[in-house]
């Protein structure tokens, strides 16, 4: 069957009144489109890749690869606006604010646009805490065994599923002593990271629960919820996803998490009345969804849209030297924090000091006492913590990593396509690789033996 016919097959089925109700196969295409407008906006206006490229990339994915023959995108730099479309229907468009990265726009509603002046957030107000990593160029390699590790992180596969490194940085004690970057790409590009954003919103609520305005065991701030059996639901329920509520992600366009993010202005209003399946804390189940609801508690806790963008900026980049940070909103104004902030390499290896480091820089805690050994510590008999996935498991996952070479303390953030921040305190080490695998595990395989070959480079 053709794919004009899939598509007859699709609105028919969107025509019926019990489709309409419990399958929609539009909003599953739609939610595609709007992948598309939204990363290729992201990287051709926030990170300076090339449009086609990033098109290109972005339709090898699982879940659009049986959908890229009639997959399409133009984009209007005059503008700042991406539009792609499925055989010219089912249209997304996304637009691009300066300093803000890009937002879906839905409909002919103007999405809210923070009035926060970046550059003046950028600027800290005192030096920051975490001394420099690097000075302004390329670590040059000098250690065989080093280059070594790098040369296998970026070699390609004959045959797909190719690996696609973009950029790979090694910490160890405080200072850069590996990097290499792909074609286009450099010290300074701000690359995606997506659900390695879930691990940012657990630091902001780290930082609200050190400065005593949030902590982990308090009923969730959802006043939609204060009448009802989710009153139950802690902040903690949120950061491991145990809520109980249907809220479960299957990436398949049809889940209430992919359709949040794509389909949706307010994503954590479009979720919060989901529900309950299960007594909170009993059940596992990885969801956006949830980590949304605590990027709207951040908002709430630091006084609004505006707020808690400069409370980001203040308390969490400026300290860590992050400053090729975009951090996007949904249409909102609340932080997209389940997917959508940018950043270059270095600066993600920064926000992975903070964590080797127990949550201290420079002498000053950030973090909350504990707050590290607790994103870390797993979660009923999943391999995910607190906004992290982790090796301090029992689960077939987290044992599989052990043996690939990754330290059994080791926890890390992680993102679609193989996006890692890599933390090993045992071995004072921070590993960052970021790419577009669009292998099944996000290349977790040469993950493991570029963290194996560096760990055994810096040991005495």
């Amino acid at each position: 069957m053709g794919w004009r016919s899939w598509i007859a097959v699709g609105l028919l089925l969107t025509a019926s009144a019990g489709a309409c109700v419990a399958f929609r196969p539009d909003r599953a295409i739609r939610v595609a489109t709007g992948v598309v407008a939204h990363n290729v906006c992201s990287k051709t206006f926030v990170s300076g890749l090339d449009p086609q490229t990033a098109f290109s990339e972005t339709v090898e994915r699982d879940g659009l690869r049986r959908l890229r023959r009639m997959l399409g995108f133009q984009i209007d730099r005059t503008a700042r606006t991406v539009d792609a479309s499925a055989a010219w229907m089912f249209g997304s468009r996304a637009v691009y604010h300066e300093g803000l990265g890009c937002v879906l726009r839905h409909g002919t509603k103007e999405p809210y646009v923070l009035r926060s002046d970046i550059d003046a957030l950028r600027v800290p107000k005192t030096p920051p805490l975490l001394d420099a990593i690097a000075g302004p160029d390329i670590v040059t390699l000098s250690d065989p065994a080093l280059k070594a590790a790098l040369d296998h992180a970026f070699e390609e596969p004959a045959e797909p599923p190719f690996r696609r490194t973009k950029a790979v940085v090694v910490v160890h004690d405080g200072r850069v002593i590996a990097e290499r970057y792909a074609a286009g790409i450099g010290v300074d590009t701000p690359l995606m990271g997506f659900s390695m954003t879930k691990s940012v919103v657990n630091a902001l609520i780290g930082i609200l629960t050190q400065q005593g305005l949030v902590t982990p065991s308090m009923p969730a701030p959802i006043p939609e919820w204060r009448g009802d059996l989710r009153r139950e639901i802690e902040v903690e329920h949120l950061l491991r996803m145990t809520t109980g509520l249907a809220l479960d992600e299957t990436n398949s366009g049809f889940d209430p998490s992919s359709q949040m993010v794509y389909l949706r202005d307010d994503m954590a209003g479009s979720v919060v009345n989901a529900a309950v399946i299960a007594p909170p804390g009993t059940r596992w189940a990885y969801s956006s969804a949830t980590t949304q609801l605590l990027a709207r508690i951040i908002r709430d806790s630091t006084g609004g849209p505006e707020q808690s963008l400069a409370f980001a900026w203040r308390e969490l980049f400026n300290p860590l030297g992050m400053r090729n940070v975009t951090l996007e909103f949904d249409a909102s104004g609340t932080l997209q924090g389940s997917t959508y902030m940018l950043a270059s390499a270095r600066d993600w290896a920064r926000f992975g000091v903070l964590f080797v480091n127990d949550g201290i820089v420079g002498g000053k805690r950030l973090l909350h006492e504990d707050w590290v050994d607790f994103s870390a510590a797993a979660t009923l008999d999943s391999d995910y913590g607190a906004g992290f996935w982790t090796n301090r498991s029992e689960h077939a996952n987290a044992r599989g990593r052990v043996r690939l070479g990754i330290p059994r303390d080791a926890f890390f953030a992680s993102g679609d396509l193989g996006q890692r921040i890599v933390i090993m305190p045992s071995q004072r080490l921070v590993v960052v690789r970021l790419g577009d695998s669009v292998d099944p595990t996000g290349d977790i395989r040469g993950l493991g033996r570029l963290v194996k070959e560096v760990i055994a480079a810096v040991q005495p």
